[in-house]
């Protein structure tokens, strides 16, 4: 389903998977600085260290000349 729907928007089905939308959620969800213990309440992981390898990139905006844009 999410390949299906991912396709219909213009992206690759093959580079979007459930996975990647958990990864992208933990990762927009530290960007905002939201809470460790709540990002782990929504996603249901138990061991902090584990939810740390899904913060993709986090700060690869922080600072940029495009931030009020992108």
């Amino acid at each position: 389903m999410i390949k299906h729907y991912a396709a219909r928007i213009g992206l690759r089905p093959e580079n979007v998977s459930g996975h990647s939308l958990r990864a992208g959620f933990v990762t927009s969800a530290a960007v905002h600085h939201a809470r460790l213990d709540k990002i782990m309440e929504v996603t249901r992981h138990r061991s902090p260290a584990t939810v740390m390898q899904y913060i993709r990139d986090a700060d690869a905006f922080a600072d940029h000349a495009g931030e009020r844009f992108l």
